[in-house]
């Protein structure tokens, strides 16, 4: 990094040049186990993720003390919790299997709204909002929004109108309808998620997943079963790249 930005100050190369050179990746090996990529964030804006629920606590550990920048854990467990509870910077979101370190920077971006179609998606919708927030996008949520009551759905709706919201991220199990009948409505894009929320065949979230793929609704997006972090993280490019066009 000081090699390029004293090439810049030399005038050897353009802010361009440099702007490319300091965007290119770079990768810190921990232990034999994690590659992490510092560069994330400066590259894409999207912080770097650590999915815990197949790592040890001691190994989350060791990523979370060796990490400078934001970093978001997703699928955490209590043993991880506990394992890092006295590192500086952490606050942990229990009800979504969350653990942020660095905080949240300032909210400079549009708005993301999180809708979901019952109590039981919240979990993942969680995910999608930390990472919208570490983003620096403002966040609405909208929770046990389903289409079995579906006049539940009109207010959100005009208030995500009304708020000139970016993107909406719908978060829906069982046959997964919420998110074609947001798309209906809205006039932004929407990010599908499909939950593992369900009874007995497709209720592992297959059902709701291809429902949403098979959806008739021009703009909805979808992404795979549970992943409210990649969810969270496309909308909030979406509304960086709506801003950055203001």
């Amino acid at each position: 990094m000081r090699e390029v930005l004293e090439l810049y100050r030399e005038g050897k190369i353009s802010g361009e040049e440099a702007e490319k050179a300091l965007r290119t990746d770079y990768i810190e090996t921990i232990g034999n186990e994690v590659n992490m990529d510092l560069g994330r964030q400066a590259r894409k804006g999207v912080p770097e993720v650590v999915y815990a629920r197949t790592k040890t606590p001691g190994t989350v550990e060791k990523i979370l003390r060796s990490s400078a920048g934001r970093v978001l854990v997703s699928g955490a467990k209590e043993e991880h919790c506990e394992a890092v509870k006295d590192i500086e910077g952490i606050e942990f979101f229990k009800e979504y299997g969350c653990i942020v370190l660095g905080g949240f920077p300032e909210e400079k971006y549009g708005a993301i709204a999180v809708i979901t179609a019952g109590t039981s998606d919240i979990p993942v919708a969680g995910e999608a909002m930390l990472m919208s927030r570490m983003m620096g996008c403002r966040c609405i949520e909208y929770f046990d929004i389903g289409v079995s009551g579906i006049h539940r759905l009109i207010e959100p709706m005009k208030e995500t109108i009304r708020e000139d919201v970016a993107a909406i991220v719908a978060v829906a199990g069982m046959e997964g309808a919420l998110p074609t009948l947001i798309s209906s409505l809205s006039p932004v894009p929407v990010i599908g998620v499909p939950t593992s929320t369900g009874y007995g065949f497709g209720g592992d979230g297959t059902a709701a997943l291809m429902g949403m793929l098979q959806s008739c609704s021009p703009g909805l997006s979808v992404v795979n079963i549970d992943n409210g972090i990649g969810a969270g993280a496309v909308a909030a490019m979406i509304s960086r790249g709506r801003s950055n066009k203001k």
